[in-house]
């Protein structure tokens, strides 16, 4: 049965989901929903209806990483799973995916905070330079990628974070001190596969169009 994957093209979960199943040579239909009106096939399989989701069959899986993981299981020509750095790749991705996270939405939406007491705009970007941005920074000084000389899980997983954080205030991140994640940054936005992953698709819904 084939593969359909709900998707989002700017988000970056979606994304990085999308990277490694390109990556893994896995036929996959792309569904691009529009997040005001999900369709109901999406809610179908997955009540929480959060991009992205990837069903085949009787496999459903709701969270990116695990798609990532699952792709990779398939087929990783290039060992983006590097056994021996494991704990590294993770730490890396779980740091991504939890405060460094939060602190990117705080700094996006300065509005918006996620809770009470938790830094918002010039404060958030002070600490998410702190907390992430520099520590990949120095990374990249000492490989080309963030664990090693070549690329892994953790690149891929991290990079459209970094794409938007970079987004916020373009100004900013061109003129910043940290050139080794602006050369690893563009390596990425320059990479057959995420600019094979980006095409645009019409916005997906259950009604059958009608044959003309």
């Amino acid at each position: 049965m084939s593969a359909v994957l709900y998707s989002y093209r700017r988000c970056p979960y979606a994304m990085r989901a999308r990277m490694a199943l390109s990556y893994s040579q896995i036929p996959v239909e792309i569904r691009e929903i529009s997040l005001r009106e999900k369709p109901t096939s999406l809610l179908n399989i997955s009540p929480k209806a959060t991009v992205p989701v990837f069903h085949q069959g009787n496999l459903v899986i709701e969270q990116s990483l695990d798609i990532m993981r699952w792709a990779l299981a398939q087929h990783d020509p290039d060992v983006w799973c590097q056994t021996d750095l494991e704990p590294e790749i993770a730490y890396l991705i779980n740091m991504n995916d939890g405060p460094f996270k939060k602190l990117l939405d705080s700094y996006k939406y300065p509005e918006r905070t996620l809770r009470e007491g938790y830094p918002a705009g010039p404060e958030a970007l002070v600490s998410a330079v702190e907390l992430f941005i520099d520590p990949l920074n120095q990374r990249l000084s000492r490989n080309k990628f963030l664990v090693s000389n070549q690329i892994s899980l953790a690149d891929i997983a991290i990079f459209p974070f970094i794409r938007q954080f970079s987004m916020v205030d373009q100004v900013w991140f061109d003129n910043s001190e940290f050139n080794e994640l602006k050369k690893w940054l563009l390596y990425h936005l320059r990479s057959p596969l995420f600019n094979g992953i980006m095409q645009k698709y019409p916005t997906w819904n259950d009604i059958p169009q009608e044959k003309k």
